[in-house]
């Protein structure tokens, strides 16, 4: 449901994801992490957990807000650093406070974004007992994996996290498995890390595309310049696309499966973007931003990869003891990104693109200069992989066009 227009004649859209940072540190030292390694240093500050007067505090607040928005179902998303580092007790007491505080309002549903270094019999019977779906963090192949997400002592994860998978995987366990997040690494063969992906049999993975800006760019793309101001937008011939040739490789030996081996939700969305259908992703697409994060004091925050741009940039200056999320709807920030094509910068606006694109993440614009006006750090990729997947795709609708009597494969279906 969209409540009435806000300031400009927008309609206000409600929160309906949650992201509850329940524990500000981590027992992995991942190299790019945004949260420990980039400019805002603000985890420093806050409390190692969230308490349970925090935790009532942010789930009446979302009570509230489903109450004025009359909001059918939330999401709430238990995040960090590593949420299972708050201890068993602890999450089986923070997930009775949400059960018991908004079984009567709203439907929730509960997932977990986890490193999986944690992850065993007794937490996962706990995540059980609690319906919490779990997503965990995986880069591929134990050499892929293991050039970033290490333990502090230098240790390599990889063992770690394919054990608890394999448990996460189970028969009685296997209920919970949202899928596994890989961050994309030009130094990995993108067709062995897809596969060594496939190998815990997820029902999708999201690939990621490494956090960085115009100021500080994602790595390979140091030298890249800011598409100009005018449409139609074309890939200079000179300029590299690295990020783009990865994802291509990656696309085609998924999207060429004699079957759906898995979902890929970037994929996914792009082919749903090329036909005309949705795209409902806060990294692609023009879908206003529902989401809203709650720090482990009670702050509330947009996307904490905003992490990246600057000190204090996710910051709100509003907070769950004081405001409502309606006091955060309200914000600039929330408000253009919310507005669709006219809130992107003048570039974006006349690129065809858009409607798939949506500007990229949103923390990935920023330019010392131009703020967020500006295309994405990897714009020029993004339009690359776009029109490559546009041209395979329709290319197989001419293909079974042609041949109408021949049953084609069994091709990965876009999301609803």
């Amino acid at each position: 449901m969209t409540a009435e227009a806000g300031s400009g004649g927008l309609p206000v859209v409600p929160f309906r994801q949650f992201l509850l940072k329940i524990h500000s540190l981590c027992n992995l030292s991942c190299d790019y992490c945004y949260v420990y390694f980039a400019a805002d240093q603000s985890w420093r500050r806050r409390p190692g957990v969230m308490s349970l007067d925090t935790v009532r505090q942010a789930v009446d607040r979302i009570a509230e807000h489903a109450r004025e928005h009359r909001l059918r179902t939330v999401r709430i998303i238990l995040h960090g650093g590593e949420p299972l580092l708050v201890g068993k007790e602890h999450l089986d007491e923070l997930l009775t406070v949400v059960a018991e505080r908004l079984a009567p309002v709203v439907e929730v549903r509960c997932s977990m974004q986890s490193n999986g270094t944690l992850l065993d019999e007794r937490f996962l019977a706990l995540l059980r007992r609690h319906r919490v779906g779990v997503a965990v963090s995986l880069d591929g192949s134990p050499t892929a994996h293991d050039r970033h997400r290490r333990f502090a002592n230098g240790r390599p994860s990889h063992a770690r996290v394919a054990a608890a998978l394999r448990l996460l995987n189970s028969p009685r366990h296997r209920e919970l498995f949202r899928g596994l997040l890989c961050t994309l690494d030009l130094a990995n063969d993108p067709v062995e890390t897809y596969e060594a992906l496939l190998d815990f049999d997820a029902p999708r993975i999201d690939f990621l595309l490494p956090h960085g800006t115009w100021g500080h760019p994602p790595p390979g793309l140091e030298h890249r310049r800011v598409p100009p101001a005018r449409p139609p937008l074309v890939v200079p011939p000179d300029e590299p696309t690295p990020y783009a040739q990865w994802l291509v490789t990656a696309f085609d030996r998924w999207f060429d499966a004699p079957r759906k081996e898995t979902g890929v939700r970037m994929f996914e969305e792009v082919v749903s973007g090329v036909l005309g259908g949705a795209v409902n992703s806060e990294a692609l697409g023009l879908a206003p931003v529902d989401l809203v994060v709650v720090e482990t004091d009670g702050a509330m925050e947009y996307s904490d990869s905003l992490k990246v741009v600057a000190e204090g940039a996710p910051e709100t200056g509003l907070d769950i003891f004081r405001h409502s999320f309606s006091d955060a709807l309200a914000t600039e920030t929330v408000r253009g990104r919310q507005a669709g094509l006219p809130g992107l910068g003048p570039v974006c606006r006349d690129c065809a693109l858009a409607p798939v694109c949506g500007g990229g993440l949103y923390a990935h614009r920023h330019h010392p200069a131009t703020g967020f006006a500006t295309p994405s750090i990897y714009c020029f990729d993004l339009a690359a992989f776009i029109t490559h997947v546009r041209h395979r795709v329709h290319l197989e609708l001419a293909h079974l066009t042609e041949t109408p009597s021949e049953p084609g494969p069994e091709r990965p279906s876009a999301p609803p």
